[in-house]
């Protein structure tokens, strides 16, 4: 189990060295665990957090009962898409943490995309 996390650490840290999130396109960074997914927009010059979600959050919680978990990754981006919007975020730069552009990542990208978020 170990090593399956430290090769996804690496994976994410060659990622990293790509993507810089900016002022004008911060960046949606993914942390998804076995029972959740957590997604944040992060300035990264500043180090501050703009906009969060996750399915632990109430607004979400109460959502996602009884979905299956690509399901609630989607309302997940949706949310985040949302709050990002209120705060004036248009555009993105995608971080998928170093785990696959599939399934439960896949969904969370495609519910922030259909409520207007680019990237």
């Amino acid at each position: 189990m170990r090593d399956r996390e430290a090769a996804r650490r690496r994976r994410h840290l060659r990622v990293r060295r790509k993507i810089r999130g900016s002022k004008d396109r911060p960046r949606l960074s993914v942390f998804r665990s076995l029972k959740h997914i957590y997604a944040q927009i992060i300035d990264d010059p500043e180090g501050r957090t703009l906009a969060s979600a996750s399915t632990l959050d109430k607004e979400v919680r109460e959502r996602i009962a009884g979905l299956k978990k690509t399901d609630q990754a989607r309302v997940v981006g949706e949310v985040l898409a949302r709050r990002a919007k209120a705060r004036g975020i248009e555009k993105v730069v995608f971080d998928r943490g170093g785990y696959k552009y599939h399934g439960r990542v896949r969904s969370l990208a495609a519910g922030a995309r259909a409520e207007g978020l680019e990237f």
